[in-house]
This record gives structure tokens, C-alpha cells and sequence, in this order.
């Protein structure tokens, strides 16, 4: 039923379910506080919000261009899950293998601190803990899957199972399944609706967002806008996608474009067939990956790469995407799905994400200046991002915590490239990984050399 889509972009499907928010007043001239937190998405909303609830007197103000919830916060796909942006290797391999064991499960109790929270501050976000699962269609996904299992069980923390087709297939119906694996650790979740409810907590303890406020530049005791300066002890990035916009940050973090579809609601009969009664996040062993859910009103919302990257770092305009985007998404969907092939698209959208060039998160604090950061989340930051928030705050009040000795903490990469180096280097990753995934699928029993080649050319080996 192609042609029957109602909308795209206007930020993101999930906004557009809940109606875009009134702005909130934005700066009006300089002011003095004691941290200014630059970005209103998960990053800067947890930290903000843990600052006020561990010392309710410090004066704290979120800065955010457009209205909180914006960015990557109000458009993911909605997976609370416990990835270890990066991977564990990375953190046993300079910090030793009890410090990568830490930050997993860290993650996992994260998810778990979200639910918390939600809960307690009557944010209803649609939050469904419902594990993870992800699934393999062909031979060489299926060899991938079953050695990520088998790694995974060397991980304290990780607790991964490994599923027959068969039992895949019963969490959910994706024609063709091979086999899954499936963790507990992940919550389905409405991204606005956290976003929205998270905003609405902060305010509640106190903390002005001021919208429509943009940042230039971040310096030392300074938070530079079109509106004023904003004075503070310390000021924190939490820019993520969008950092590339700051004076002195264009190669930091390379913002990564995905874009998602949403179906109309769903017959039950349909549902019938497809299962996803636990309401599992969704994700495939290609290497051009896609990420699902089933929505708290019975739709799958369903995400991938389009254009990976806009040449210079450049940002989207309010979550359009390309129409050939939403053409391959909905075959990819119709092609795991066919009993739900019938049912409408009523919405395509994108976000950005960031990217350091060593693939790997971090949050921390200099001392020295007081400036603090955290992000390059990879599309891993729902949970990250709370993770984030409690580290950023303990670092600020100087609090002697488990979470301020973290691996991530510190963490820095390399910038990327000069252009067109970068744009280049992005293309060809993305080119190559199309590529292997069409040979797999085809029938290819084991992965790609191409694939192992864009993993090269991308640093993750």
C-alpha cells in the first residue's frame, strides 16, 4: 500500500502523537548561576535533575536551542537498553577486565533506575521492561549471532540467551528467523513522553529551561548566546548530535543520521500472528542494522540508516528524511513482517546522533576549567545518558562515588577527519556494509570481506 503515508519529519512521530510543545521563554540577557548545562535532551535533563535532587540549593539552568526533547531524546527508537557503547573489550583492555564488568552493570542497573524514576515522578512513558531480542535470517547473521553468544557468556552481567528459531520466532514472528538471542535487561519506552515527563521533574525541583536559546560557544566559566552570556562555576556539554554546531567542536563528534517509520495500528489478528506479546525490543544481526518496537497503541515503529551523513556535519531540518529512506525501510519491515504487509505508513522521520572516532561514549569533568561533557552515545543513549547525568552530578559536587570511577570517565577520541575525508570515510563504511549485507542475504555463509573492511576503515577493529 505504497503512497498512503500522512507525514514526515515535524521532528518525529512521537512528538507529532503528542503535539509539539509551547515554547518556554528563552534568555533574556546574561546571567549568573552556578552550572549552566548546555542541551536540553536525556543528558542534560538527568544531570540537571540530579544536581537539584542531591543539593537543592545549587543553582542550575538547562540551555536548549529549540524545546527540550528535540534532538536524538524526542525521536530514537525507544530501546532503555544496557549496550556498552563501544563494547567491554575496549574498557578490559585499558582499565582491566573488573572495570568492563562494572560498567555493564552499571548499564543494567540504569534501566532499572529509569524505571525507577519514571515511577516516582508519575512520568508515564509507556515503559515496558520486556528484554531484548535479536534476531538472524541468514547464514552468516546466524554464525555472527551464535559467536556473540558465546562471547557474551564469558561476561558476568551480560546474561544473554541463546534462541532457537523456533523459540525466536515465538518472542516474535520475523520471517525467516535462524535464530536469536535474547537479554532481560531492556525497557520499551516512548521517547517524547520521557522526555516530556523528564523536563516537566526538572522544572518541578527548580531548574529554569530556557528555550530558544542558542549556544555559539562553550569557555571556561561561560556559556556564550545570541541572548547573553551565561556565567558559571561550571558549564557542561551535553550537545551530543549537535555539537558540531559549537565554535571549536566541528570535528569532536560526527553527527550520524537514522531515520525510522511507524505503521498504523495494527489488527489484532494480525498481532495474532506476529506474537511481540512481551513487547521485546527488536534488532537483526545485519551490519547495517535495524531497531523495532512494538508501540503502547500496537504499531511497530521500525528504524535504520538512510543517509548516514550530511557532508560538513550537517544537521537535518525538524526530522525530514529522504523519501527513498522511507521507501527501503518499509520493504525491510514488510519483508520481516508479511502478515502486517497490508498495513499503512503513517509517519518517517530522523534524528542525529553523535559519534566520536573511536566509536566509544564518555562523560567527565576538568577540573581546571569547569567544563564538563558527556555523549558520542552511538544510538545507545537512553540508558547511557542517565548514566551520564549521575556521573556528571557526582563529578560536580565532587562526590567520591562507584560511578566517578567508571572507565568511561575521561574517555577521549581522536577528532574526525577534515572534509572530504570524513564524508568519504562515511560513504564508503555505510557502501561497504550495504554491500556485504546484500552478499549474506543472498546466501553468503560467512561474513562479508567487505564488511570486515568497513569495520577497518571505521576504527571498531
Amino acid at each position: 500500500m505504497e503512497g498512503t503515508m500522512t507525514g514526515n519529519g515535524g521532528v518525529s512521530w512521537w512528538w507529532q502523537q503528542l503535539g509539539l510543545p509551547a515554547p518556554r521563554k528563552g534568555l533574556d540577557g546574561d546571567l549568573d548561576v552556578d552550572v549552566a548545562i548546555v542541551g536540553g535532551g536525556y543528558t542534560g535533563l538527568w544531570t540537571a535533575y540530579y544536581l537539584k535532587t542531591l543539593q537543592p540549593d545549587l543553582r542550575v539552568v538547562v540551555l536548549e536551542a529549540r524545546f527540550a526533547g528535540f534532538g536524538a531524546s524526542g525521536r530514537n527508537g525507544g530501546w532503555l537498553t544496557n549496550s556498552v557503547t563501544g563494547g567491554r573489550e575496549r574498557y578490559a583492555k585499558s582499565h582491566g577486565r573488573q572495570a568492563a564488568i562494572a560498567q555493564q552493570r552499571a548499564l543494567n542497573e540504569t534501566v532499572d533506575e529509569v524505571a525507577r524514576v519514571t515511577e516516582a515522578e508519575g512520568i508515564d512513558a509507556d515503559l515496558v521492561k520486556g528484554g531484548e531480542l535479536n534476531v538472524a535470517y541468514a547464514p552468516a547473521q546466524l554464525a555472527r549471532l551464535r559467536a556473540f553468544a558465546a562471547a557474551e557468556a564469558e561476561w558476568p552481567g551480560a546474561d544473554v540467551e541463546l534462541l532457537s528459531a523456533e523459540a525466536s520466532a515465538a518472542r516474535v514472528n520475523v520471517a525467516g528467523t535462524l535464530g536469536g538471542v535474547w537479554h532481560p535487561h531492556c525497557a520499551r519506552v516512548h521517547p517524547a513522553k520521557l522526555a516530556r515527563g523528564l523536563a516537566a521533574a526538572v522544572e518541578a525541583l527548580g531548574v529554569p529551561i530556557l528555550e530558544q536559546t542558542l549556544v555559539t560557544e562553550i569557555r571556561p566559566g561561560e556559556a556564550v548566546t545570541e541572548r547573553g552570556v551565561v556565567r558559571a562555576g561550571h558549564v557542561l556539554r551535553a550537545t551530543e548530535g549537535f555539537t558540531a554546531n559549537l565554535k571549536g567542536e566541528h570535528r569532536r563528534w560526527l553527527p550520524m543520521n537514522s531515520s525510522m517509520i511507524v505503521t498504523d495500528p495494527i489488527p489484532a489478528a494480525v498481532w495474532d500472528e506476529l506474537g511481540w506479546a512481551g513487547r521485546d525490543t527488536l534488532g537483526d544481526f545485519a551490519h547495517v542494522y535495524m531497531y523495532a518496537q512494538r508501540t503502547a497503541d500496537d504499531r511497530i515503529a521500525f528504524g535504520g540508516r538512510g543517509v548516514p551523513y550530511r557532508y560538513g556535519s550537517r544537521v537535518d531540518t525538524d526530522g525530514a528524511t529522504q523519501a527513498q529512506t522511507i521507501e527501503s525501510l518499509t520493504a525491510l519491515l514488510r519483508r520481516f513482517f508479511p502478515a502486517a504487509a497490508e498495513v499503512p505508513i503513517a509517519h518517517g522521520w530522523a534524528g542525529v546522533l553523535g559519534v566520536p572516532r573511536d566509536w566509544a561514549a564518555t562523560v567527565g569533568l576538568d577540573a581546571s576549567t569547569g567544563l564538563g561533557w558527556a555523549g558520542g552515545y552511538v544510538g545507545t543513549g537512553v540508558t547511557a545518558t542517565n548514566l551520564a547525568g549521575r556521573t556528571l552530578a557526582d563529578l560536580v559536587l565532587q562526590r567520591d562515588t562507584e560511578l566517578v570511577r567508571l572507565p568511561w570517565v575521561g574517555h577521549r577520541a581522536r577528532n574526525w577527519e577534515f572534509e572530504p575525508l570524513r564524508w568519504l570515510a562515511v560513504q564508503g563504511i555505510y557502501g561497504l556494509y550495504r554491500n556485504a549485507d546484500r552478499a549474506e542475504f543472498a546466501g553468503r555463509r560467512t561474513t562479508a570481506p567487505t564488511a570486515r573492511l568497513a569495520d577497518l576503515i571505521a576504527g571498531r577493529h
